[in-house]
């Protein structure tokens, strides 16, 4: 990391000992990286690449999340196990940590791990935001596929998929045998969330629920309606287990929630999905590029 990137890192974390924080930057794999104060948190910050806003978080309350997306995992790792039990997490694509920094709070003792390819990005986000050595969060730098063929077989309580290259997912990880990679991680009783980003005619957010439902026993997803009415372009979180999800405990608080969201499965997810065909490696491709307007 250049010089002078270290020396704003420094200015903007100048905020604890009563300066104002600066915006921080440096050139990435992925572009620009730009963290942006929070000027309602003392430490909050926003990480945009390329100025598209990637991911919020307050260093001095890791439990606070203020995006729509990160909201709706924030419920999914409150359920996927009693309260403050300690969990195996997997993190495919690391942003500014924000998730497994939720998970270290919410959940202490936990081992984590996170895989990210942009070893600058990571570099950077360590730097202007460190982590808590005690948290057991491990980063490693690697592709996403790639670093999951090296979790072991049942190591993982959860494994969240939030990975995008140019604001979209790459192809190979969309695909069943990218699925059955994940399966092999989880536990008989872990739980798989992946952040899907779609628009109108949501061909690709169908084709994926879909590809989970190929390869687990259950599926659920949770989004705007205005997104599952085909009338913007947005995020959505898929749930995907081998056992019986906390339905009615995840519609309540996604219904509570400050961006509320409805929650779909069974028989109304299958005709939304409306017989598309599960995605394999052969027939994979990134998602969808979201519209300029989405970052206006």
């Amino acid at each position: 990391m250049a010089k002078g990137t270290n020396k704003r890192a420094a200015r903007g974390r100048g905020a604890a000992r009563g300066r104002s924080p600066e915006p921080v930057t440096a050139s990435v794999d992925g572009g620009l990286a730009e963290l942006v104060p929070d000027r309602d948190r003392p430490r909050g910050w926003t990480l945009l690449l390329d100025g598209k806003p990637q991911s919020h978080v307050d260093l001095d309350d890791p439990a606070y999340l203020d995006f729509e997306y990160q909201r709706r995992f924030g419920h999914l790792a409150d359920l996927v196990a009693p309260p403050g039990r300690p969990l195996h997490a997997v993190h495919l694509g690391g942003g500014a940590f924000t998730l497994a920094r939720y998970i270290a709070a919410t959940r202490p003792r936990s081992t984590q791990q996170i895989i990210e390819v942009d070893a600058p990005l990571v570099q950077f986000v360590r730097s202007a935001l460190p982590l808590d050595p005690g948290d057991r969060i491990r980063v490693r730098g690697a592709d996403a596929r790639a670093g999951l063929a090296k979790v072991p077989d049942g190591w993982a309580d959860l494994i969240v998929a939030d990975v995008f290259s140019g604001a979209r997912t790459p192809a190979h990880l969309t695909s069943v045998e990218f699925l059955a990679e994940v399966r092999r991680a989880l536990r008989p009783d872990g739980w798989y969330a992946a952040n899907l980003a779609d628009g109108p005619p949501l061909a690709h957010l169908k084709a994926q629920i879909a590809t989970a439902r190929a390869v687990f026993a259950e599926v659920c997803l949770t989004a705007d309606p205005a997104l599952l009415r085909g009338r913007r372009f947005g995020n959505a979180v898929l749930l995907a287990a081998d056992r019986d999800l906390p339905l009615a405990d995840l519609t309540r608080r996604a219904a509570g929630d400050p961006h509320p969201a409805r929650v779909e499965h069974g028989r109304a997810l299958a005709d939304f999905t409306g017989g598309a065909a599960p995605v394999t490696d052969a027939t994979a491709a990134p998602s969808p590029a979201p519209p300029p307007a989405v970052f206006t």
